[in-house]
């Protein structure tokens, strides 16, 4: 991509651009924002580094690039996290300047930042960037702040420091000096009182005077002053003034060495510079609704709608049952508007919204959908962080769906954490547009499915479904850590989808690998002294259509966030069934733990995965299934009296787990029926069968559970599932999340 590069002067900035053009990327402008009295060293800003300001005009000549400058006038104003376009915000300035840069030259597609920690000044790029159409490059962004400044210095950044603010360092005696003499005293600063030695916190700010992109020439400072802000006997404040300087020319260089590879850069001898100004510029609010763009459809039309119990956070499951539509796009557009008008019947909105699972019926149309899908949930829609996604391909139509099919996970108040990185960098895979990458809920961490793409060039890694699974769990891990947690020791459970491009010899790698790369990340944490409480997760492997980008695998764990309290873990083995009456005939028999994984964490929560093989199958039917039926691990068409019977089995086990456990069906979050396409049988005919096993439950045991009427599961058409990658052919496999409220 052609980028415009983000320049304070300081160090971080400047080794932004150097990691842009590693990736492969193209500088072609420059963009800085300063004081609008020339004679001001500082401004009360949180955006905005300014020392040195006097010499950022020289970088045009020296990288022989445009550099695009204006004149703050805008001042901090909207001070919450999250940035919403605010007239007289110095944000909006950055707005004007870039807005300009894209204008005059409209290749520009990026925009390359030097943030480091700060998410204040990372969402405020990523709301500019959004309203431009540009991607935000971020490529410091997360990364080792010891490994980092090594690396700058290493890969020849030369940087002098121009302010000082922290314990240890002494303006008298520290301005002025290069970050290459610091480094060790910085790292020794670190360790006595904690500071940040890439200055992330404040402690100092840097003026960059040559690096390898100043391919003309480099700056050689002549003359400064120090200037005191604070005399504080701890930890004073000053400033580095400059006075006078020089360029001295560099000769025949014409390329920039980077680890890998040389990158060209065009040289020109002299770089304009333009200072863009208001003009006509009046301002205008950029983020308009758009979820009502499309006239409200008149036709009535009929839902098939779901809803789980739980009061405190519950799930919505909608689905066209007379689509007559061959457009995706369509249907998801009238499912997204029932579903809109189901949260307002609760008096909610998309921002109550957690979690979406988006079920489409064809990968090709993936970016038509997500089309449809930004008219809806949008940032201004959701104000405390746009839910997390994940989106697979699933056989809708051969069991009677829809083309769209959509899960929302719902909660009753808006106490959530949302951590939507949208800038691309080293980190973990960006997400740009209204999903996020993990919502934090009342302890549980929903993370949004992770493919094994390779963070800084968002591509896919080459070598097969084992290395694309090692990749999506350490971006897994990655978002984990924000968190502070782990998915090798606070995952409750993983779904890990699986396309049917795969082998089976792949499946078989990938459940190995699987095991291996979480007990190394165990190992790595107890290494470090992390002393994690962990917990054994529950497996899921469900094979389907497709998934984003052609990907193998797409990895979904679910994680608990320790509250600070000591936790006990439940093992696999059952209680007493003392409370567990025998419904329907069935009583308990040792092999039904071949069925059940379960993670109870008492009193908090229950995940539960039940999975009904053929074998089983024939067990639980054996006065009427076919005589050699589970013999083999083939799928089997089954008659529709055996599927009744399997039904009343599942909700029978899956509520002596519950009840075992001190849970209740009014607790459950989530519950979903993954039955293979194989099986021939439609959701006509499934959702009864459980419905009434549900009901009959009900009415059997006395316990009155409300809204046992209503559906409170998911049908989800799957081409196989499994508690395992080397055998995905259950017959019907249940996955259930209680909370208790």
């Amino acid at each position: 991509m052609k980028v415009v590069a983000l320049v304070s002067g300081g160090k971080d900035s400047c080794y932004a651009m150097m990691k842009s053009i590693h990736y492969g990327h193209q500088i072609v402008a420059l963009a800085n924002l300063m004081p609008v009295d020339d004679s001001v060293d500082e401004l009360d800003s949180y955006m905005y580094q300014t020392v040195g300001h006097q010499i950022i005009t020289s970088y045009a000549e020296c990288m022989g690039l445009p550099l695009f400058r204006r004149r703050i006038q805008g001042s901090s104003r909207h001070l919450e996290l999250g940035y919403k376009t605010t007239q007289g915000d110095e944000v909006e300035d950055m707005y004007i300047l870039l807005r300009e840069v894209k204008r005059q030259i409209p290749s520009v597609t990026a925009v390359c930042s030097g943030a480091i920690a700060s998410d204040y000044q990372r969402l405020r790029v990523e709301s500019v960037c959004s309203r431009l159409g540009l991607v935000s490059l971020a490529y410091l962004w997360k990364q080792d702040q010891s490994l980092l400044l090594q690396e700058m210095i290493a890969n020849g950044i030369e940087a002098i420091t121009v302010k000082v603010a922290a314990m240890g360092l002494v303006p008298a005696k520290h301005l002025g000096k290069e970050i290459a003499i610091l480094n060790a005293y910085l790292h020794k600063l670190k360790e006595s009182y904690g500071i940040n030695v890439c200055g992330e916190g404040g402690e100092y700010e840097t003026l960059t005077l040559d690096c390898p992109l100043f391919i003309n020439a480099r700056i050689v400072l002549d003359e400064y002053q120090v200037v005191m802000h604070s005399s504080d006997s701890i930890a004073p404040v000053g400033i580095l003034h400059p006075l006078a300087f020089h360029l001295e020319n560099k000769e025949d260089i014409q390329f920039l060495n980077t680890q890998d590879k040389i990158h060209e850069i065009c040289v020109q001898k002299l770089g304009s510079v333009l200072e863009v100004d208001d003009g006509q510029e009046k301002f205008e609010a950029t983020c308009k609704p758009v979820g009502c763009a499309d006239p409200i459809d008149d036709i009535e039309h009929k839902f098939n709608i779901s809803r789980t119990n739980n009061k405190s956070t519950f799930s919505i499951c909608c689905w066209l049952q007379d689509s007559c539509n061959a457009d995706l796009q369509e249907d998801l557009k009238i499912v997204l508007r029932k579903i809109e008008s189901q949260l307002a019947s609760f008096g909610f909105g998309w921002e109550n919204v957690l979690y979406i699972h988006l079920y489409i019926d064809d990968m090709n149309k993936f970016s038509e959908a997500n089309e449809t899908y930004v008219k809806f949930i949008t940032q201004d829609k959701c104000p405390f962080g746009v839910p997390s996604r994940s989106t697979v391909e699933m056989p809708l139509i051969e069991m009677g769906f829809s083309r769209a099919y959509i899960e929302v996970l719902v909660a009753n108040n808006k106490d959530k954490k949302v951590l939507h990185v949208q800038s691309i960098s080293c980190w973990a895979p960006s997400c740009i547009g209204p999903y996020s990458q993990a919502t934090l809920h009342e302890g549980i961490l929903h993370m949004a499915g992770q493919l094994g793409l390779d963070p800084p060039t968002m591509n896919l890694c080459s070598g097969g479904p084992g290395v694309e699974l090692e990749q999506a769990l350490k971006n897994s891990e990655a978002v984990a850590k924000s968190f502070n947690c782990s998915i090798s020791t606070s995952a409750i459970g993983f779904v890990i989808y699986c396309s049917k491009n795969t082998s089976s010899l792949e499946r078989l790698d990938i459940e190995k690998k699987q095991e291996t790369i979480l007990r190394q990340m165990k190992i790595s944490d107890l290494e470090e002294g992390k002393t994690y409480k962990t917990i054994d997760p529950i497996f899921l492997y469900v094979l389907v259509s497709d998934l984003p980008k052609r990907a193998f695998v797409e990895v979904k764990p679910i994680v608990y966030v320790e509250d600070g309290a000591d936790i006990e873990i439940a093992t696999i083995t059952e209680r007493s069934s003392s409370k567990t009456s025998c419904y329907w005939g069935f009583k308990q028999e040792s092999w039904h733990d071949d069925c059940i994984q379960k993670c109870v964490i008492p009193g908090k929560i229950c995940a539960i995965i039940l999975s009904i093989t053929s074998e089983l199958a024939a067990k639980i039917c054996y006065n009427s299934m076919p005589a050699d039926y589970g013999n083999n691990n083939a799928q089997h068409i089954i008659p529709k009296a055996q599927m009744e019977q399997l039904s009343k089995f599942c909700i029978y086990l899956l509520d002596k787990v519950i009840t075992d456990n001190d849970f209740a069906w009014e607790d459950v979050m989530s519950l979903r029926f993954y039955v293979p396409v194989s099986l021939q049988m439609s959701v006509e005919l499934l959702q009864p069968m459980f419905s009434n096993a549900l009901i009959e439950l009900s009415e059997m045991s006395q316990r009155k559970v409300k809204n046992f009427e209503e559906p409170i599961f998911n049908i989800v058409p799957v081409v196989g599932a499994g508690r395992a990658a080397s055998s995905m052919d259950d017959v019907v496999t249940c996955e259930l999340l209680a909370r208790k409220s």
